[in-house]
């Protein structure tokens, strides 16, 4: 287990730098100057030359290529060229609000996909598994920005039920000290109840919006995988033993059909992460995601490159857990 663990975080290597290669390219290939943004577009070419030699983007490509590698050896991200500050420490400021976001949608994916994909299928060919597969279609194919507008709408807009931008109310975000960078656990830590369920309250549209599809999936192959194992020929022996029926649904036929869904459940994270960059734009959250917009529209190519890097380095870190979760829901897995 040891080895195999050392092989995947050996295997990181070759794959950001893959990541790298490829964003610092596609940057390099997209129409416009970042001296535009920064000095406007009624700037002298003088002034734009004597920035962009600043910057050094008067440099050959190679050669920008090779002072960014040079760079990230040392674990710098560079320095913004909007803001002049460090990209890690911008990054490191956006990161709690795109965590939070994430893991909200997942646990509303998973939870919610789960336990509708298992009464899909205890009530097959019922109204209840053609209600829950039918909700599972319109999920799938629903996009994350227009599922997100609607939300908006109707119930911040028209019901006037939840915010529609935001982590929390102004009040409450100069009220709590900023201890872990996480808005919800600084609350807890520091007693402000009130400030926690706020932040809560803001969390549930975008966590929805961005964990529908993941859902939708999720439900679809949970619904399969407990079909699949309730037609073994042990589940049949359990009942014959008499067992209770949820006894052999929740006890013996969920931890089985649960395996390909924990490997699902890993692949969404890279959904999320992506999608986090559609969510938090529609609801004004300051993560990590909109950072991305916002930098890719001022051509900030640290900014953009130190982004597509760590959330590079999350999704391999988070697949490697889930290999390892598997091995430990499966004795009979062992990775070599």
């Amino acid at each position: 287990m040891a080895r195999y663990i050392v092989h995947r975080l050996l295997l990181l290597i070759p794959t950001l730098l893959g990541i790298l290669l490829v964003t610092f390219l596609a940057l390099h290939l997209i129409p416009g100057d970042p001296t535009h943004t920064l000095l406007g577009q009624h700037a002298t070419p003088a002034a734009q030359e004597a920035l962009r030699r600043q910057l050094g983007l008067d440099q050959p490509l190679p050669i920008q290529l090779l002072r960014y590698l040079e760079t990230m050896l040392r674990l710098d991200l560079g320095e913004s060229v909007i803001t002049r500050r460090p990209v890690l420490q911008e990054l490191k400021e956006r990161m709690p609000v795109t965590v939070t976001l994430t893991f909200a949608a997942m646990l509303i994916a998973s939870g919610g996909g789960i336990l509708l994909g298992i009464l899909a299928a205890v009530r097959r060919r019922t109204w209840v598994d053609y209600l829950g597969m039918g909700l599972a279609l319109f999920g799938v194919s629903m996009p994350i920005f227009w599922l997100g507008l609607l939300l908006v709408y109707y119930f911040a807009v028209v019901l006037g039920w939840f915010e529609p931008s935001g982590i929390a109310s102004v009040t409450y975000l100069n009220e709590v000290p900023r201890i872990t960078g996480f808005f919800l656990v600084d609350a807890l830590l520091t007693g402000h109840t009130a400030a926690f369920w706020n932040g809560l309250w803001h969390l549930v549209l975008p966590a929805v919006a961005l964990g529908t599809v993941p859902m939708a999936l999720i439900a679809r192959i949970t619904r399969s995988s407990m079909l699949e194992v309730m037609g073994q020929d042990y589940i049949r022996t359990a009942r014959a033993k008499g067992l209770k029926e949820r006894w052999v649904v929740w006890r013996h036929a969920l931890k089985n059909a649960l395996l390909p869904v924990i490997t699902v459940i890993g692949l969404q994270f890279g959904t999320l992460l992506s999608g986090a960059v559609i969510t938090e734009s529609i609801f004004a959250l300051p993560g990590m995601g909109r950072y991305i917009v916002n930098a890719i529209f001022n051509r900030d190519y640290p900014a953009v490159q130190g982004a597509v890097i760590l959330f590079a380095f999350l999704f391999v870190i988070l697949n490697l857990l889930v290999d390892l979760l598997y091995s430990w829901l499966d004795p009979r897995i062992r990775y070599q």
